[in-house]
């Protein structure tokens, strides 16, 4: 009987350090997934003065759309947390998408090999940082099932681990762009 008993409590403690485990490891991998994100975002913020400079070289571009992805920029560094600082980087892409579309009306902008690395560098991040939220998005869910089911959830729930939340998409994004062909045509 004393055997039987050992054997149960040897599993017992088995079982909560290897749940407490797996607990700790999803944690850590949803920290080193947002990391990712972070590196990407700190890259962009790196290029993104030299594409300004780049820009006003060429362009008598409206000087409120530069001080907008400076302040933009700005808001990407000095967030606390995820949700802050992929808000700010949302807003953040859809500033540089608009530099990159007003580009085509400067053509002397447009044919610089300097602006052309910055603009294919600038995408080139741009599509890192959407796989990065993808895979951070990917181990929070994870993470977060072993908290919800049996019996990691009672491992969870005595060492206090916490849900992580993940990336949203802004609302504006989710809209339906609007394709009108009708002009073609004619």
């Amino acid at each position: 009987m004393p055997w039987i008993i050992l054997g149960i409590s040897t599993l017992i403690v088995l079982f909560v350090i290897v749940s407490y485990n797996s607990l700790v490891r999803g944690r850590m991998q949803t920290k080193e997934a947002w990391s990712q994100i972070d590196v990407q975002l700190k890259r962009r913020n790196d290029l993104l003065p030299n594409l300004i400079e780049t820009v006003k070289g060429y362009a008598k571009y409206e000087s409120s759309t530069l001080e907008k992805v400076t302040e933009l920029r700005r808001q990407v560094a000095a967030a606390t947390t995820p949700a802050e600082a992929m808000k700010a980087s949302d807003a953040l892409t859809r500033q540089i998408s608009g530099i990159f579309a007003v580009a085509e009306n400067y053509p002397d902008l447009k044919a610089s090999s300097n602006f052309a690395h910055l603009q294919e560098e600038l995408t080139n991040t741009e599509n890192k940082i959407s796989y990065s939220r993808q895979l951070y998005n990917s181990v929070v869910s994870n993470y977060n099932v072993k908290l919800e089911t049996f019996p990691s959830n009672l491992v969870a729930a005595i060492f206090g681990f916490k849900a992580a939340d993940f990336l949203q998409t802004p609302e504006e994004e989710k809209a339906l762009p609007k394709v009108d062909f009708s002009s073609l045509g004619e």
